[in-house]
């Protein structure tokens, strides 16, 4: 593979990733409204995983049915990749965002490209450029004052909790999903990852009904079911297929830090539907956040 046809892969890949974490971002604002109308987190992720499953498994099942076989030895990897980087990433960001503010909710979402690089510089014992840290120290910066860490009287702390509970969940989706992806067709680990998912979420929490009150947003009065099912196709389905796509190309660090204009666009769609805005100072981090995702990419790691 040539010089030019490496860049113009991984451009394309770093163009999917990017497309993913947009589409990703925008089911927080829409599962904020969805929880206002009255639905319970563990609900909202309940129904978002399983009608995505739903959707997904039978297509892929009879349009590429290869993709869903997976050796025995495998069986850990679509395992964890299900109850990672599928429910519990989900689950605890949606507890997240019901306590506290989705931008707020997106950014300790978004601590997961620190550990990643640690998981990577003290597990695979890989060494990263000195750009990788002041990168990755610039983002935790960043992510600090968007959520604003030293208000201790105004933090909730289990929505915080939740987050970064979410953030360990995530780096599991990047470590995990660049192992399947280099190995196995994207279909196939996405629908069983969705599907395994399903069955925990739903063990957890099971849901028989998509009735419910409709959901508000942007002044528009939206039904929760149709509200659930643009969560489980244009905000779960098709974005895991292209993050895990671009991830075929894309280490697993640079993933994950792309990962980080997520709580930028969520911020923006939560201000745009929800009515939810940022102070001087949490814009001040999301431009320190983003710099430090600017030096990691520089870095060209992956």
């Amino acid at each position: 593979m040539g010089v030019l046809e490496t860049r113009t892969t991984k451009g394309t890949a770093t163009g999917l990733s990017l497309l993913s974490w947009v589409l990703f971002a925008g089911s927080g604002p829409v599962a904020k409204a969805v929880m206002a109308a009255g639905w319970s987190p563990v609900a909202v992720t309940s129904m978002r995983i399983a009608v995505a499953a739903l959707v997904l498994v039978p297509v892929v099942a009879v349009l590429r049915p290869r993709a869903l076989v997976f050796a025995r030895g495998e069986v850990w990897l679509l395992v964890g990749y299900g109850v990672l980087g599928v429910a519990g990433v989900q689950l605890f960001f949606f507890v997240a965002v019901s306590r506290v503010p989705v931008g707020v909710a997106m950014v300790l979402v978004n601590a997961a490209p620190v550990l990643v690089a640690l998981w990577v510089r003290v597990v695979r014992r890989t060494r990263l450029p000195r750009l990788v840290w002041l990168g990755i120290g610039l983002a935790l910066a960043g992510l600090a004052l968007v959520a604003q860490l030293w208000q201790v009287d105004r933090l909730d702390l289990l929505g915080v909790a939740a987050g970064l509970a979410s953030a360990v969940c995530s780096a599991g989706y990047f470590l995990l999903g660049e192992h399947g992806a280099s190995r196995h067709d994207s279909f196939g680990i996405t629908a069983a990852g969705l599907a395994i998912g399903a069955v925990v979420v739903l063990a957890v929490s099971p849901v028989w009904t998509l009735s419910g009150p409709p959901a508000m947003l942007g002044g528009l009065l939206i039904p929760a079911w149709l509200a659930v099912l643009a969560l489980a196709i244009f905000g779960t389905a098709v974005p895991y297929l292209v993050g895990l796509r671009a991830l075929r190309d894309l280490s697993s660090t640079r993933a994950s830090v792309l990962a980080l204009v997520e709580p930028l666009v969520a911020a923006g769609l939560a201000w745009l539907l929800l009515g939810q805005s940022l102070g001087a100072v949490q814009l001040a981090g999301a431009a320190v956040l983003l710099a430090g995702a600017m030096l990691v990419q520089l870095a060209g790691v992956g």
